[in-house]
């Protein structure tokens, strides 16, 4: 039995809406942007499923995670991608020019593609704009050229980052107008936080206004089935009902990770208890809820524990930020800086509150979603601080 829990069903869907929209779908061509938490999956579903659907029906996919290194800005992230993917069509050896030769019949260039700019000229000051380098390449391939930002809320950070969005929109709206046009390019924005990716189609001022934007697809009950038969091929016994085991995956917030690191620390439990003679306390359908809750708030609390290494106004900032699920505004303000100081017992001088919430963002607990409005970047630890408090308040 294989390890990947393949959605290929879901991915063909989302292929054939994206490549050969219908009436219906053909708003996807101004971009598609899919939000949800951390770690449910998105990434593997976009390596593994969609990428390669997309690939086998002849579209030239680059992709690029804005987390993949956080000290080197969005921009230069995906110039580099696109750059990259830039040097395998110039090369005739390239598996990806030997891809395309193959779907299309042979009938693309043995000599790789040939440019009207320098490869190294892309992202530069003076360079061409990235709806030139685009173009061209949807010209020469005479197909679609799909482009899937991972983590895509990262951009809305920086000028750069919101100036490498235009850019984008602007190479979408040159290429796809055009009449009779060979192929065409589509944005796929993914997200972990629902709230800011929805802003980036939602709000008029951003550069994707009007796009689509929808929740992740989250794993369901038959990705918890798939890890259930995977154990028990590889000889374990005792073995939660499929029930039980879905109520834990969403405890979990249907995060694969932690539903394996569950089911992992119930069969050392059922093990030990089997062992010292206790086989009527072995219970996995008892055993399970318990440690699903305990493993949600410790990740949550593995989170919040970084907040009292960074001193107690980190803590007094971030909980103002926590407070509202909308973003919060104010953060700098005097009153702001009043309630800080009856939080810590101390002056607050409103100059201190700066550099907290650079080291907030530093550590990737909090995120800008606008100029002045802040927003904890996991929206799960956003809801165990609010639960731990809503309880506080009940004692």
């Amino acid at each position: 039995m294989s390890k990947l829990f393949s959605r290929r069903d879901m991915a063909a869907q989302m292929a054939s809406r994206i490549l050969s929209p219908g009436v219906l779908d053909e708003g996807l061509r101004s971009g598609l942007f899919l939000s949800g938490m951390r770690r449910i999956g998105k990434t593997t579903f976009l390596l593994n499923d969609l990428i390669p659907e997309l690939e086998q029906r002849q579209a030239i996919v680059i992709y690029v995670d804005l987390w993949s290194d956080l000290a080197t800005s969005p921009a230069s992230l995906v110039h580099d991608a696109i750059k990259r993917t830039l040097a395998e069509l110039a090369s005739p050896a390239s598996g990806l020019l030997k891809r395309l030769k193959n779907l299309r019949a042979a009938d693309l260039t043995v000599l790789g593609f040939k440019f009207g700019f320098k490869l190294e000229a892309v992202g530069e000051q003076g360079g061409p704009t990235l709806a030139q380098v685009l173009t061209e390449v949807v010209d020469q391939a005479k197909t679609d050229v799909v482009l899937i930002v991972d983590e895509v809320q990262q951009a809305m950070s920086s000028e750069e980052g919101q100036n490498l969005l235009l850019a984008l929109k602007a190479a979408r709206d040159a290429i796809n107008a055009r009449p009779d046009a060979p192929g065409h390019f589509i944005f796929i924005g993914t997200g972990s936080h629902r709230a800011l990716v929805q802003e980036l189609t939602s709000r008029r001022t951003q550069a994707f206004a009007g796009a689509t934007s929808v929740a992740y697809p989250l794993l369901g009950e038959d990705y918890v089935e798939h890890l259930l038969n995977r154990l028990g091929a590889e000889g374990v016994k005792r073995l939660p009902s499929a029930a039980v085991a879905w109520e834990a995956f969403k405890t979990l917030g249907h995060r694969p990770e932690e539903m394996l690191k569950a089911l992992r620390v119930t069969q050392q439990q059922v093990s030990s208890l089997t062992q010292t003679g206790r086989a009527g306390d072995a219970d996995p359908d008892k055993i399970l809820p318990v440690v699903a809750a305990t493993l949600r708030a410790t990740a949550a609390d593995i989170e919040l524990a970084r907040l009292d290494e960074m001193g107690p106004l980190a803590k007094a900032v971030f909980e103002r930020i926590a407070a509202d699920s909308a973003g919060s505004k104010g953060v700098f303000s005097g009153e702001a800086a009043q309630a800080y100081a009856k939080a810590i017992g101390r002056d607050v001088k409103v100059e201190e509150v700066q550099p907290v919430v650079n080291a907030l963002l530093a550590a990737n607990l909090v995120i800008r979603q606008a100029h002045g409005v802040y927003a904890v970047a996991d929206p799960q630890v956003q809801q165990m601080w609010q639960e731990k408090r809503a309880l506080e308040a009940r004692s």
